[in-house]
């Protein structure tokens, strides 16, 4: 009798373990074999919760706060790195030399993973909007207190995770400096493959450092399931720039049922009662320049 509830918890571990990686994007939904963005809080409860993440940045809505520059350490130090398709998108693992502090955090978050989130052939396909404009490509550096050792272990904590958002534009001009990745796409197409990254370093993925003093900041979540509202989230004003072609390649990989691994975004969620704050005196979006250009426009006019 023993043997067989035992059985019966490893079938229903098993069995949970399942369930819980049974979800995927809205593009993604078909035939049933998976739960979109829209039902990930029936797989697990958090997912529901009133501090999610992403969320729509309004700019006239922010508090300014003037935090403090981000302290970069090892952001510069090369070294090499897997880059795997896990079947929600592509993730490299980073070297735990990188360290961020001050800007606002209390003590040192170090990085453990990079990873993206895309349209379809460089279309809209960002997490977090600005003014509800939706970027064609957002990365995330992942960061956890130097304490702890994995990212699951840091979500005990609920101020355990510190990401940095980075969105994308669309350029004339390709970014050199991303080749290793997006040649490795190719090799990476099938869910589970993965291959050996050329050196590189942070720093050569992002703006210049000290271009990074304007950012927004907020409380919010992991913006995959289990959702856990553990995360101070930072999205810089600067964008990253690359080529369509370099952006559309992105969409090469594919979802483990065959098909293209494209639009992986979850869709914004309630900011509620959430303040998001600004770290500079000026707020200067996309949405903003044209308004303050049709303003000048109309002014000579008359």
């Amino acid at each position: 009798m023993m043997q067989i509830l035992k059985l019966l918890a490893v079938l229903v571990y098993v069995l949970g373990m399942t369930w819980a990686a049974d979800w995927c994007y809205k593009s993604q939904v078909s035939h049933n074999i998976c739960k979109g963005p829209d039902e990930w809080k029936d797989i697990v409860p958090t997912c529901g919760s009133k501090n999610q993440s992403p969320v729509n940045i309004e700019t006239k809505r922010v508090v300014i706060n003037n935090l403090t520059p981000f302290s970069f350490q090892g952001y510069q130090h090369t070294f090499h790195s897997v880059i795997t398709n896990n079947g929600h998108t592509v993730k490299v693992n980073v070297s735990d030399e990188a360290v961020i502090s001050n800007a606002g955090l209390v003590g040192n978050y170090k990085a453990v993973e990079v990873h993206f989130h895309w349209g379809k052939n460089g279309g809209p396909g960002s997490e977090h909007t600005i003014d509800e404009e939706q970027y064609p490509m957002e990365m995330h550096i992942v960061h956890i207190k130097d304490k702890y050792n994995s990212v699951q272990e840091a979500t005990k904590d609920p101020n355990g995770l510190a990401v940095l958002g980075f969105l994308y534009q669309e350029s004339d001009t390709e970014d050199k400096k991303y080749g290793s990745i997006i040649n490795a796409l190719n090799i990476i197409k099938f869910p589970g493959n993965q291959t050996q990254l050329d050196s590189l370093s942070l720093a050569m993925l992002i703006p210049p450092l000290h271009n990074l003093t304007r950012y927004f900041r907020y409380k919010g979540s992991l913006t995959t399931p289990d959702c856990a509202e553990v995360v101070i989230w930072t999205v810089f004003e600067n964008t990253i720039k690359l080529s369509k072609e370099q952006l559309k390649t992105f969409s090469s990989v594919w979802f483990k049922n065959g098909t293209a691994l494209t639009e992986t975004f979850r869709p914004v969620q309630p900011l509620n009662d959430r303040v998001i704050f600004y770290s500079g005196s000026h707020v200067a979006s996309v949405s903003t320049a044209l308004v303050i250009s049709m303003l000048i426009i109309t002014f000579y006019t008359v």
